[in-house]
């Protein structure tokens, strides 16, 4: 096998393998969430979630911050029924929250 031949298939097989590796995509659509910034802090993103399904999910809040660093929330996991918030809140030096989402995953 020549070198080139052999960097392609190290690269197609690191390729396969890290997207079978990869955590799955977050799907957004199980819970009801609610989303928005807190009206005396314009630096502060939050998601309120409750869990309708009969799965227990986690999920967190992306922040989209102007001027600065992305802000992910702490991971917040609710079993059937339950309800809970996440929040997020953006560098001093930041414009603000630009805008507000939820990553959510199935446990």
């Amino acid at each position: 096998m020549r070198g080139w031949e052999r960097l392609a298939a190290m690269t197609a097989a690191a390729v396969l393998s890290s997207s079978l590796l990869a955590p799955a995509p977050a799907s957004a659509l199980a819970l009801t969430c609610w989303t928005g910034v807190h009206h005396n802090n314009d630096h502060h993103g939050f998601a309120f979630c409750s869990n309708d399904t009969n799965r227990t999910y986690t999920f967190r809040v992306v922040v989209v911050c102007g001027w600065a660093p992305d802000v992910k929330g702490n991971w917040v996991t609710l079993r059937p029924g339950q309800t809970g918030q996440s929040d997020g809140v953006c560098a001093f030096y930041s414009t603000g929250v630009g805008s507000v989402g939820v990553d959510e995953r199935a446990v």
